[in-house]
């Protein structure tokens, strides 16, 4: 009888180590996939160990760049916070996940696929969307949400118990007071004693940030440059560095906005799936990003295509946060949102100082700006008389509402 062959989106941790000697037990040939995104793990040993337990091949793929060229930076181009504060690095990285995932399992000649996420998080809907999407006929094997799968493990003792059962290596027998979930964008906290929205993460816990306090006395000079809404080139005045491949330079970012203290959020948000929940996040070099990407777009674009663009971001920010990347709406905002920016392109001048982004200055070749006419020192360009027949026509209608009240 030929077996069933499933893709298992592995970490090597203990819950995929778990489910993929599960998934063999019930009769499934197992080839295991590795995403990297920047999380600094031995894929060796993971790979390694997947074999000891049992799959038939292992998949290492190294999404990196990808990662930051096709999913992080059209979110910095889209201004995307989701809730205003969150800079969605766990969400950007699922669709690319399960669509590498997908594209596997194609080659595999297969369309049985599976993950670890837990039934009460986002994760399990941002990989099921990208499957159903990619792949409408796949079979999703997802085991947080099995019943048999779940009257066998009540929790971690169980897992545990199981794996040295059938002489599955464990790293720890006791679990984290939280969880963590790193790639090139971000670390994530969450769960465990995090769940107090009160706590207050220690700071020997943070991994990618200094605490504002420790940041060194002195500010650090960037000049950041922008073509059409992407970054295309990073200058450390300070450290003279100088930085133009887009993963080198995203993560050169991480490494000076984490030491000047940069990009730390701790915020309550709403889930998709109807809860709400508690995060803490260190996004350095996004967070940078940010604000000079921010501070070109009020030089570069017109006002009324700002507003329009402003008015769709927290939509554009909920798809991404929601699972919705592959989505017919996603599309359109994203052809939207590279159409607004196609003036932005410029030089964006900031020092970084004690968790802090402050713009001293810009410049850029397509500039709306007119000095010239904003000046008020000379009057070319502009008949400020103009303005008289202006502010009638614009008090017309108060005038009009405000004599009614009386």
């Amino acid at each position: 009888m030929i077996k069933k062959k499933v893709i298992l989106a592995y970490s090597g941790g203990l819950d995929t180590s778990v489910i993929l000697k599960w998934l063999l037990d019930k009769g499934y040939e197992v080839v295991a996939y590795v995403a990297d995104l920047g999380q600094n793990e031995d894929y060796k040993a993971a790979k390694e160990k997947a074999l000891k337990i049992g799959a038939s091949k292992v998949y290492i793929e190294d999404l990196q760049k990808e990662f930051v060229t096709d999913f992080i930076f059209p979110a910095i181009k889209a201004n995307a916070l989701y809730e205003g504060k969150y800079m969605l690095g766990t969400s950007l990285a699922r669709p690319l996940i399960a669509m590498k995932q997908i594209e596997i399992a194609k080659k595999e000649k297969t369309n049985i696929v599976a993950h670890g996420a837990t039934g009460k998080g986002n994760d399990q809907v941002r990989f099921e969307l990208t499957y159903l999407t990619l792949m409408p006929d796949v079979e999703i094997i997802a085991p947080w949400k099995d019943e048999e799968f779940l009257n066998q493990f009540q929790g971690r003792p169980d897992m545990i118990k199981y794996c040295e059962k059938h002489g599955i290596p464990v790293k720890a027998t006791t679990k984290k007071p939280y969880s963590t979930d790193p790639n090139l964008m971000h670390i994530s906290y969450e769960a465990g004693v995090l769940e107090d929205p009160k706590y207050t993460l220690p700071e020997e816990c943070f991994e990618l940030t200094v605490s504002p306090q420790k940041a060194p006395d002195k500010e650090t000079e960037l000049v950041i440059e922008f073509k059409h809404g992407i970054p295309v080139k990073v200058e450390d005045k300070t450290h003279k560095v100088t930085e133009t491949d887009a993963l080198k330079l995203f993560a050169y970012l991480n490494k000076v906005g984490g030491a000047n203290g940069v990009g730390r959020v701790d915020m309550v948000e709403n889930r998709f799936v109807g809860m709400k929940s508690r995060g803490v996040y260190e996004t350095p070099g996004g967070a940078v990003l940010h604000a000079a990407h921010l501070d070109m777009e009020g030089m570069t674009m017109d006002r009324e295509v700002k507003l329009i663009r402003d008015s769709l971001i927290p939509k554009y920010a909920s798809l991404i946060y929601n699972g919705f990347w592959h989505s017919p709406e996603f599309e359109l905002l994203t052809d939207m949102m590279d159409k607004a920016q196609e003036n932005v392109t410029g030089k964006v001048y900031l020092k970084l100082y004690k968790g802090n982004v402050i713009v001293t200055g810009r410049e850029s070749p397509v500039s709306l700006y007119n000095p010239n006419i904003a000046s008020m020192d000379v009057h070319g360009g502009y008949d400020q008389k103009d303005a008289k027949g202006f502010i009638k026509l614009n008090a017309l209608r108060l005038r009009a509402w405000a004599k009614k009240k009386k």
